[in-house]
């Protein structure tokens, strides 16, 4: 009955510094949300930018399995290269040291009960007031649950015989085998917490209390290297080749690190000790080996981003471009971190394609319009009804990912983004209906033989380029905040498209009235309604971006 509660104390310690670990993430992601997508909005080429990027995002969220899913969901959606994946990949096995950090200094180092309950009853206050920081308090909730979780890890794990810590010593000390066992047993360890922050955690937790021999922990740190891995296969599945090529990346890194690692094991166990402070504990140097081994397998690779690429890109092949492909859009979350802030950039990201997609097949229009050749206006037909079904599914898809995004727990600002968005995916799906529209009036105007005189399409011609124009100017600003002065010019151009569809109805009426065709003057109103309809769309787009 004593293993029993052992047992149960030390499973309800490890829930608890788990839960802990969320709910600080979680916090922390909501206050700072804003901030890190603009980090890695500004990503670019320069690969010590995205290793330095990668670094700090994953030292925010306490994750790396986090951030890599999150770089897989980006490259999947074009926000990022390879190679500025590979950059980010490579700073995030850095940054998820952190945390052993965390708990080698404070953890062990001072009386943690006396700082996680305080944390505990000041997060929860700032949590339930109703000020701008509310997120904040969450964090620091976070952070006294996952010390008090640790604290309750420490005290619970069983002292062992002499015997049994011979033993252990003795296992530690069998050359390549037993660091195989270690390896592998932080594997499975990593595999079953989802996180290698919380499994290195537990390892510090075990090794301090003499549960883990120094080289046995070090080796099981290398194995949760690779478990590590396991979310951003999971995320790749079903995604396109450069997704793919993104978890590879990962896989290789970390499965390559850890193999030159445990070949050169009891050298790197020398350099950790010289450069460990001092005085420092099993711990400290544990925290130390995690912070050295990842950062010499990044100064390795580093050199070698623009080759690692190639390999990769040869191992996994792009896939054939397909006309009419379905489209598909996956929320993709870590297990441990869930990272809604983030999956909402990669919806602006797959919104600002759907804008150019109306863009398209507005301009599709225009030509055949300019054209007025039957088989030119056949195939433009063809082209665009597969394309407005395409955007139908992308309105389905990228509504159903934001309504996803809304069931994890947002911070206000981006609560509000979200409503907007979903509002601008709408309006961006109706312009596709009417684009097709004009295309069919376009299409019956030649095959009923009503077709549109040279009079007619030179008065058509500056109102359909006025819309046009609006069109560019939704998509070069959707995504970015939206001054005064230029919501002032977008009213200022749906008013002018307001103008020109007035003129242009009189017109239309005045030929009825002169005798003109009548069903050929009724397709000319009905494509004069429909085009001012894609201005008034554009401004609806207008202002849901103001809101934001």
């Amino acid at each position: 009955m004593n293993y029993l509660g052992t047992i149960f104390r030390i499973s309800g310690g490890l829930c608890l510094f788990l839960y802990g670990m969320k709910v600080m993430s979680s916090g922390i992601q909501q206050a700072a949300g804003s901030r890190m997508r603009k980090v890695l909005t500004f990503m670019t080429g320069n690969r010590l930018l995205a290793v330095l990027t990668g670094a700090a995002v994953t030292a925010v969220i306490q994750s790396s399995s986090a951030t890599t899913v999150m770089v897989v969901s980006f490259v999947n959606a074009g926000l990022l290269t390879l190679k500025q994946a590979i950059g980010v990949i490579m700073g995030a096995n850095i940054g998820t040291t952190v945390t052993a950090w965390i708990v080698s200094l404070i953890g062990f180092s001072l009386n943690i009960s006396g700082l996680a309950l305080p944390a505990v009853g000041l997060g929860f206050i700032l949590g339930i007031i109703k000020w701008k920081h509310q997120n904040l308090g969450e964090a620091i909730l976070g952070f006294g649950l996952l010390f008090l979780g640790l604290d309750f890890l420490t005290k619970s794990m069983p002292t062992l015989s002499p015997d049994a810590l011979a033993f252990m010593a003795d296992l530690s000390g069998k050359g390549l085998a037993s660091l195989l066992t270690g390896t592998a047993a932080g594997l499975v360890m990593t595999l079953i917490t989802h996180s290698s922050s919380a499994s290195t955690a537990i390892m510090l937790t075990m090794a301090h209390s003499g549960l883990l021999p120094y080289r046995m922990a070090a080796a099981m740190i290398l194995g949760a290297n690779i478990g590590t891995t396991i979310d951003a296969a999971l995320a790749a599945i079903g995604t396109k080749s450069a997704a793919k090529q993104a978890a590879l990346v990962h896989v290789l890194f970390n499965v390559i690190g850890t193999v030159w690692a445990i070949f050169l094991f009891t050298p790197l166990l020398g350099l950790v000790d010289i450069l460990t402070p001092q005085g420092g504990g099993i711990s400290a140097r544990l925290a130390m080996f995690h912070t050295v081994f990842n950062t010499i397998n990044t100064i390795l690779f580093f050199p070698f981003v623009n080759p690692f690429a190639r390999l990769v890109s040869a191992l996994v092949k792009k896939e054939d471009p397909r006309a009419g492909a379905v489209y598909t859009l996956e929320y993709r979350s870590a297990s441990m971190q869930d990272t809604p802030e983030f999956n909402i950039l990669r919806a602006e990201k797959e919104i600002r394609d759907m804008a150019d997609l109306a863009h398209a097949m507005y301009g599709a229009f225009s030509a055949a319009f300019g054209s007025m050749e039957s088989e030119d206006i056949r195939q433009t037909l063809d082209d665009l009804k597969a394309k407005e079904e395409y955007a139908d599914a992308m309105r389905e898809e990228l509504s159903r990912f934001l309504i996803e995004c809304t069931r994890h727990h947002l911070n206000p600002a981006s609560e509000r983004k979200v409503s907007q968005l979903l509002r601008i995916i709408v309006d961006l799906e109706d312009m596709t209906d009417d684009c097709y529209s004009l295309m069919l009036i376009l299409e019956r105007s030649v095959r009923k033989e009503q077709i549109f005189k040279t009079r007619e399409r030179e008065a058509l011609a500056p109102y359909i380029l006025q819309v046009e124009a609006f069109l560019v100017f939704v998509r070069e600003h959707l995504g970015k905040p939206l001054l005064s002065d230029q919501a002032a010019l977008a009213a200022e151009m749906e008013s002018n498209i307001d103008k020109a569809r007035k003129k242009l109805r009189k017109l239309g009426r005045k030929r009825i009235e002169a005798g003109k065709n009548v069903k050929t003057e009724l397709l000319f109103i009905d494509m004069v309604r429909r085009i001012e309809k894609l201005g008034d769309y554009c401004y609806n787009i207008v202002e849901a971006l103001s809101y934001m």
